[in-house]
């Protein structure tokens, strides 16, 4: 989403802003409240008021338009993988987490036995902004990890 040439954060990254802005100033001697942090942050934007950003930056596709056809790289279940992003939606009732469709360029064995192989083209993940599932493996390792 676009205002001029700027394009704006997810909500909840514009909500931190207004956090750290208030505590910049608050450092500097200048106590606001929160209200007032939000409205100098959507004057930084370039609207006229908190709820003209809050309503811009909400109404987007259900997926973030930069990561669909991205070309990423990272690690799945351990091994290492190139590939596309074919399908990305937003989790509404989870900010800040995508669910992501994967088409790596060369399968991917899920599988670490050296008796059995699982090899796989396609992974759908659910993962946070860092890129990175909360699911884990049993070493502690996320099960899917992105290079951004």
């Amino acid at each position: 989403m676009t205002h001029g040439s700027r394009t704006l954060p997810l909500l909840d990254i514009l909500k931190d802003q207004a956090r750290h802005l208030r505590a910049l100033l608050a450092a500097a001697g200048n106590e606001i409240g929160h209200s007032k942090s939000l409205e100098l942050l959507a004057a930084q934007y370039g609207y006229r008021d908190w709820n003209t950003l809050h309503a811009a930056a909400g109404n987007r596709p259900v997926y973030n338009p930069r990561m669909l056809g991205s070309r990423v790289r990272g690690h799945y279940l351990g091994q290492a993988f190139e590939g596309e992003i074919i399908s990305a939606q937003a989790l509404t009732a989870q900010p800040g987490r995508y669910r992501l469709t994967f088409r790596f360029d060369e399968p991917v064995d899920a599988v670490t036995f050296e008796s059995f192989s699982a090899f796989r083209r396609r992974v759908t993940a659910t993962v946070d902004e860092t890129g990175r599932t909360v699911e884990r493996t049993s070493n502690g390792r996320p099960h899917l990890e992105l290079e951004w």
